[in-house]
């Protein structure tokens, strides 16, 4: 269970992040959230596709990574095999709080990026932020203004049926296979078939733009698959 708390320059003086990627640090994850502000700088590394959270009725943007449950195929040698990180992993531990009106930012002291000992100090000697929190700031910031956008944007995809279900079965170079379903995609003959009112409501909300970086990025399955081939062969 995370042990979230409000992070503070005196309870957390001395705080340390552990930025790498090695093993055993969080980010062995299979896919990631994510939302239509981060599409254009995701879609030229990863597959964007969509889920179904029963638990809140919504759909959600994803970053997929890997095929099987704690996979993660861009974790190579120890480091991230792709110049762009997800936000929603690059931020870790860190969180988006709330003090009434006042966002501020929360920390999982048990996640297993946090130290005393090494990585990133959170604050300076003498109490002031670090370079590095003033980093995760603005990550944090573009997170929560990403995600004020999102709702809008799934509500437009569910107005305009523009969401259908996503099936792939795969063969891998040994003869594994791997059968992905339950994930949705943009359905490109409906996009193509709305009409001029509806292309203009998208462009002026700021939907299509995200919406063609979303089908542009499925290329990516490719490259995806191509990973998963390579790491088979790693391990004969």
């Amino acid at each position: 269970m995370p042990n979230i708390a409000l992070l503070n320059n005196i309870e957390h003086k001395d705080l340390r992040v552990i930025t790498g990627h090695r093993p055993g640090l969080g980010s062995e994850v299979a896919w990631v959230l994510t939302f239509a502000a981060e599409f254009r700088s995701l879609q030229g590394h990863y597959p964007i596709i969509f889920r179904r959270d029963d638990a809140q009725a919504r759909y959600e943007a994803i970053a997929l990574l890997g095929f099987t449950e704690d996979e993660n195929l861009f974790l190579e040698d120890g480091r991230w095999d792709a110049p762009v990180v997800p936000l929603l992993l690059e931020r870790q531990p860190f969180l988006i709080g709330r003090s009434g009106d006042e966002l501020m930012i929360q920390v999982d002291l048990d996640h297993p990026r946090v130290s005393r000992t090494e990585g990133e100090p959170v604050f300076k000697p003498h109490g002031g932020n670090s370079d590095y929190l003033a980093h995760v700031d603005g990550l944090l910031s573009t997170i929560h203004h990403g995600l004020q956008f999102e709702p809008g944007f799934i509500d437009a995809l569910e107005r305009h049926a523009l969401l259908e279900p996503f099936a792939l079965e795969i063969e891998f170079d040994n003869g594994a296979q791997s059968r992905m379903s339950g994930f949705y995609t943009i359905n490109e003959e409906r996009l193509a078939a709305l009409d001029a009112g509806a292309v203009a409501e998208l462009h002026r909300a700021g939907y299509l733009g995200p919406i063609w970086f979303a089908l542009a990025s499925l290329s990516n399955l490719r490259g995806l698959i191509d990973r998963k081939n390579r790491r088979h062969a790693a391990h004969r």
